[in-house]
């Protein structure tokens, strides 16, 4: 068996190895839900609720709309917005005909935004209200031809506000922009058709730091999504109609937008629409008021809702599912969920530059699955890992290198950036800059990015190690561990610590120290323990280490 397929022995019975995968816009993958399950609920938020035959009517007249703006196929839309049902109206209606996605987050100030839609060529921003203050900044340093704006309050109490005037919802429009509601009641109908080739035009520019942290737009075409989809849904064993999705993760974040929006739409199930990840309330009262079944999230939110102290006045056992990503699932916080929740948290892998799912643990059985690990590569999907130093030479399984993976996933290069994707994409791979082991069985076990690792005396430390020990600890609640500048070591190790609810007095850095000291070598011993209140974090609840690193200057 070739190294690279020593997952096969473990690979769950009912996932096809290979599987096929629509050849059409991405656009019409909601016309096809559509069509099929027209009076199925595709969103509630906040009490609203709409269907697929209303989502998919007002995606058609936001097409319409960008048409008659003067937006042809392959220009960009860029869309700054929260999670709000306009998000999926906008993305929806620019993929219908022919236009490109570029998703801001809502969280980015004028400079990010600039950098964005100058490198993009953006054409349109369609931006939440809030946001016009840095819309307007920027318009006249890009190549926007206009900004269009809309708010919350028009999808409070009623869809229907985008179909009648006469029903109390006022529209907010802001100086210089167009109005959203008001295009989309002014254009009736279908938008002009466009050829799209779905393995050659580009969907979205999804911008991201990658290994160098400048912002590079990822060129995902529309099979590239609709692959992720199918083979996310597949994996996860959807039934098509059924589930009810907890869409907590930030529909401008790849990982968001593949399992919180596109694959509930391929599969023609419900999203709850969730704006931010971190309003633990309204996620306990949408579990307890929509009985989810489907719940992807980030380690960060699931440390929160297990440390709840009224947790066990919520039931959790409707949830039957859930993928955790963008960073490493402490095992504890794995053990401790699916303990109140009775369903399966698993860990997977993905990145931007691959849609971006490739790595999931198996949800058939518990005796698959391999916590720490992010599993194995999904269908028609291969990984293997290279000598980290050279990018060459297949390392046998339990040697450390970098991680590469190839698939039909896989984005098509940087936008506008000939070397980097040179660099990214080698020999049909995708390099991940992260440094992984393959166990004998076939299992991926992420050890850090490569920029993350620390050099103590020439000795590796892999930051995921200490913090997995540091875990182990009933005082820490959060962990994440850089390396800082020694006279002596050249580096040494800092662990910044985020004490459980009532050890905030009780635990000592000594402590800490000392039970790592029982763990593991003393080089990996963390020198400094910070106590901290929260940490730095992505829109999506990643720590983020860059910015301890620069804190602790």
């Amino acid at each position: 068996m070739q190294l690279e397929h020593r997952w096969l022995s473990n690979w769950p019975e009912k996932v096809p190895k290979s599987l096929e995968y629509p050849q059409i816009s991405f656009g019409e993958i909601l016309r096809k839900s559509a069509t099929e399950s027209p009076d199925k609920v595709a969103v509630c938020y906040y009490g609203t609720r709409m269907t697929f035959r209303e989502l998919d009517f007002l995606a058609d007249r936001f097409g319409a709309a960008l048409q008659s703006l003067g937006i042809e196929k392959d220009d960009r839309v860029a869309i700054y917005l929260p999670n709000i049902p306009q998000f999926i109206i906008s993305y929806y209606g620019t993929l219908r005909i022919g236009g490109v996605v570029v998703a801001c987050s809502p969280l980015y100030k004028e400079r990010e935004l600039g950098h964005i839609l100058t490198d993009s060529g953006a054409k349109i921003l369609v931006a939440w209200d809030k946001l016009h203050e840095y819309a307007q900044s920027v318009r006249d340093k890009t190549q926007l031809l206009q900004v269009v704006t809309t708010n919350i309050r028009d999808y409070l109490p009623s869809v229907l506000a985008f179909f009648s005037p006469l029903n109390g919802v006022e529209s907010y429009p802001c100086p210089g922009a167009k109005d959203m509601k008001k295009l989309l009641t002014g254009y009736q109908g279908k938008p002009k058709p466009v050829d799209i080739e779905p393995k050659q035009d580009l969907a979205l520019l999804q911008y991201t730091g990658g290994t160098t942290g400048t912002p590079k737009g990822a060129m995902l075409t529309h099979y590239n999504l609709a692959v992720n989809a199918v083979q996310f849904a597949t994996w996860l064993y959807l039934r098509p109609g059924k589930e009810v999705h907890l869409s907590v993760l930030p529909l401008y974040h790849i990982y968001g937008m593949t399992a919180a929006m596109n694959t509930p739409i391929y599969t023609r199930c419900t999203m709850i629409l969730i704006p931010d990840p971190r309003d633990i309330e309204t996620i306990l009262r949408s579990i307890d008021k929509y009985r989810p079944t489907i719940f992807c999230g980030v380690p960060a939110t699931y440390v929160a809702l297990i440390n709840r102290p009224d947790i066990q006045a919520h039931d959790l056992r409707s949830i039957r599912a859930c993928i955790s990503g963008a960073a490493s699932l402490p095992i504890e916080v794995q053990r401790r969920f699916e303990e109140l929740s009775g369903g399966r948290l698993v860990e997977g892998y993905g990145l931007t530059e691959a849609s971006p799912v490739t790595h999931v643990n198996p949800l058939d059985d518990p005796r698959r699955n391999r916590p720490g690990s992010i599993g194995m590569p999904i269908s028609d999907t291969e990984s293997r890992i290279v000598d980290s130093d050279s990018g060459e030479f297949e390392l046998p399984p339990e040697e450390a290198g970098e991680l590469v993976v190839r698939g039909p996933q896989v984005m098509a290069g940087y936008w506008n950036n000939p070397e980097e994707s040179k660099l990214a994409l080698r020999g049909g791979w995708l390099y991940t800059g992260d440094i992984a082991i393959m166990d004998r069985d076939g299992y991926f076990r992420i050890i850090d990015r490569k920029k993350d690792m620390i050099n103590v005396s020439g000795l590796k430390v892999w930051p995921r190690e200490v913090e997995e020990v540091l875990y182990e600890h009933p005082a820490v609640k959060e962990a994440a561990v850089i390396g800082i500048s020694d006279t002596e070591s050249g580096e040494t190790v800092k662990a910044f610590v985020v004490p459980r609810e009532g050890y905030q007095a009780r635990v000592t850095a000594e402590d800490l120290v000392k039970f790592c000291k029982e763990k593991i070598a003393p080089y990996k011993v963390p020198k400094i323990i910070e106590f901290r209140d929260d940490f730095p974090r992505t829109p999506i609840g990643k720590i983020l280490r860059r910015e301890l690193r620069t804190q602790a200057r």
